[in-house]
């Protein structure tokens, strides 16, 4: 069975507000082995909710609607459902008078509109609120000759995530088949998006019954794949006989399988080495430093270094010889290695990781263009260098610089 997830709100279609409610369902229902087919999010005219109810029940076993269960006149989540499936709405005397004991327990008096709160579909089962005015409802119809499963719940994020896990799961617990979804996520640093699928292509084609995701972002790619099956163990072996392949074709090109940042990655083998790095950081200002301090426990191979944004700081901090960057430049190989060496040796690490570049928009060349970085790792005997021009804005480059940074501590010490 499969579902969809209808958010209501006028304000979800502005730039100041966005659903996040269904996030927390979706984990929720593909827990219980539902895949989610399905959002959408809705704005306050019953004209529309009533089209969205109908395409929603047309298609989805089990519809959810979040919000527009309140008092007020855009409230009307209620309605509209109640048109789309031909149904009437009953005033619930017993929610009527918990709104009356709600109220009078607050020393407030009640107006009139708050009894639309109580208006149940027939056939309907009324959900319990603890935490707010509006109940839920759960309701098991037929539309179009097919049986559906309902749920109208409130939208305020304390209200139905409760309310789902207590109400709701236990209802879908009891009415859903036996199956399961299991996932893995595969990582790729610094290869381009087409040349990954290229590569993995034909091996998911083979794997029908695996939904194979590829996500692109800066410096990574993302494998998401996902099975669903009557048991978790068989849904888990397609996947991961799947991803088995997949990691036989892309070999050190996949740096995590379980879902691992880079930064996670890089700590890890430092500690199974047992060493510590330190960075000498320009146009990234820091980022590779924050992105390996962010992982708890990297006191024990983070050693520090320092943003040696200027020239001066280049030289008196990270020790680089004011003729190299005379002669060739502070954006170039000869500086990184400098950088790398140098840091090094100033903060009595094993590993010495450098970077600097033109990250832009502005200070770029015919000769040294934005996006232009050379990142440089010293080890005491050999100092690598991989030279790049990445492109984006300012942000991207930055990034790119850090992922590529990074992924050369990797490889190195895988």
């Amino acid at each position: 069975m499969d579902a969809e997830i209808i958010a209501i709100g006028s304000e979800l279609l502005t730039p100041n507000r966005q659903d996040t409610n269904s996030l927390y369902l979706t984990q929720r229902l593909n827990e219980l082995g539902v895949e989610v087919r399905f959002k959408s999010v809705v704005g306050d005219r019953m004209a529309d909710l009533v089209l969205a109810a109908k395409t929603a029940l047309g298609r989805s076993d089990i519809v959810i609607f979040m919000g527009g269960l309140g008092p007020t006149e855009d409230d009307v989540t209620r309605e509209a459902v109640a048109e789309a499936l031909g149904l009437e709405l009953k005033r619930n005397s017993d929610i009527i008078a918990e709104l009356y004991r709600r109220f009078a327990a607050r020393r407030m008096k009640m107006s009139p509109n708050n009894e639309k709160q109580a208006d149940v579909l027939a056939g309907a089962e009324v959900l319990p609120n603890p935490n707010g005015s509006a109940p839920g409802q759960f309701l098991e119809a037929q539309f179009g000759g097919a049986r559906r499963l309902l749920m109208l719940l409130p939208g305020p994020p304390r209200e139905i995530n409760p309310m789902f896990d207590a109400e709701c799961v236990p209802r879908l617990r009891s009415r859903l088949p036996e199956q399961h979804v299991a996932t893995r996520t595969l990582k790729i640093a610094m290869v381009p998006e087409s040349e990954a699928d290229a590569r993995v292509a034909p091996i998911y084609k083979r794997f029908a019954d695996v939904q194979t995701t590829i996500l692109a972002g800066a410096g990574e790619v993302q494998l998401h794949l996902r099975a669903r099956a009557e048991s978790l163990e068989a849904a888990q072996k397609r996947v991961d006989e799947l991803a088995g392949e997949i990691e036989d074709e892309l070999d050190d090109l996949i740096f995590s399988t379980a879902g691992e940042s880079l930064e996670q990655i890089v700590g890890y083998y430092l500690q199974m080495r047992g060493a510590t790095i330190s960075v000498a950081e320009s146009c990234t200002g820091g980022l590779i430093g924050e992105r390996l301090s962010s992982v708890s426990g990297s006191s024990r191979y983070f050693v520090g270094g320092g943003i040696v944004y200027s020239n001066e700081l280049k030289t008196d901090f990270a020790n680089v010889p004011p003729r190299l960057i005379e002669q060739y430049g502070a954006v170039s190989k000869e500086v990184a290695v400098a950088m790398a060496e140098g840091i090094r040796a100033r903060c009595g690490a094993r590993f010495g990781l450098a970077v600097t570049g033109i990250a832009g928009p502005t200070g770029g060349t015919d000769e040294k263009p934005v996006g232009l970085v050379f990142h440089a790792l010293a080890d005491g005997r050999k100092t690598e260098v991989v030279q790049k021009r990445f492109p984006g804005d300012r942000e991207r480059i930055r990034w790119f610089a850090s992922q590529q940074a990074l992924d050369m501590v990797r490889r190195k010490l895988r």
